[in-house]
């Protein structure tokens, strides 16, 4: 329970911090075509050229458009001489709106890179809170291996394609593709859990040096900086990949940890530096 009060806690916070404030109006004015979420206006007197695409909300059309107005789950609201020169599109209407509604009237598409970012993150915590043992065993070959997982985790997307191709040729082999696909997938979660631990670790550690955070506090503040880094402009792409593919491949370094060579007994495993997982 104690858990599941502080995940709540710290995903408002990311939540809170992530998305751009919203303007007091509930409708947002536009002055340039582009596509939007929520409701906007166009005011009297102001002309918008190119295409208008709204999601999730109405577009209140006073002045002119030169383009198209598609709007996606809402409706088109035209005043007394409005112009539209191009074509009328309405999809869904208020229906798909009322299935949405806690999307924050006026984001633009611009930030929808960061809105992933969060879910991204949000499904990170939940892979954490269902293997926990598992994000450890990577986070302990991250920190004593960076380059190595970085090496791991380039050779384990390389091969996938190769390793799918047999097993499609195979024809036996045809379930397993999608498992291998799978593995992946938690592969890559699962290590940038463990990294988002890492940096969060780290960052408290300087910011504040005598206290020690729980795992959970760390590791939102790990992805709140990963998820940073990962929206700037042209780096933040590079930063993307090379997380994922250390965090693919600590995790892969994890597994073949606990399996051990063939013939040999499992080894011990070693105490991983860091508070300790507080019992459920």
């Amino acid at each position: 329970m104690k858990h599941r009060v502080s995940l709540a806690i710290f995903v408002l916070f990311a939540f809170a911090i992530a998305l751009p404030a919203t303007a007091s109006a509930h409708i947002r004015s536009i002055d340039h075509g582009g596509t939007y979420w929520g409701d906007v206006s166009i005011e009297p007197n102001q002309v918008v050229n190119g295409d208008v695409d709204v999601i999730f909300g109405d577009a209140r059309i006073e002045g002119t458009v030169n383009g198209n107005v598609n709007v996606f789950g809402g409706e088109i609201e035209k005043m007394d001489g409005s112009v539209i020169t191009g074509q009328e599109n309405v999809v869904g209407g208020g229906i798909a709106q009322s299935l949405v509604p806690w999307i924050p009237a006026g984001i633009a598409a611009e930030n929808s890179r960061m809105l992933a970012l969060l879910a991204y993150s949000a499904i990170i915590v939940l892979m954490f809170l269902i293997f926990p043992v598992r994000v450890r065993v990577a986070l302990d070959r991250v920190e004593q291996h960076p380059g190595l997982s970085a090496a791991v985790g380039i050779i384990a997307i390389v091969a996938v394609i190769p390793i799918a191709i047999l097993l499609l040729i195979s024809v036996v082999g045809w379930p397993l593709i999608p498992l291998e696909l799978l593995a992946v997938v938690a592969g890559v979660f699962i290590g940038q859990a463990a990294l988002g631990l890492l940096v969060g670790r780290r960052l408290w550690e300087l910011i504040r040096p005598h206290t020690t955070p729980s795992p959970l506090a760390a590791l939102v503040l790990g992805l709140f900086v990963l998820s940073a880094a990962e929206i700037v402009p042209v780096v933040g792409h590079l930063i993307t990949a090379l997380v994922a593919l250390i965090g693919l491949g600590a995790t892969i370094l994890g597994v073949f940890r606990e399996i051990g060579p063939p013939g040999t007994a499992r080894a011990p495993r070693a105490p991983i530096s860091g508070p300790p997982m507080n019992p459920a």
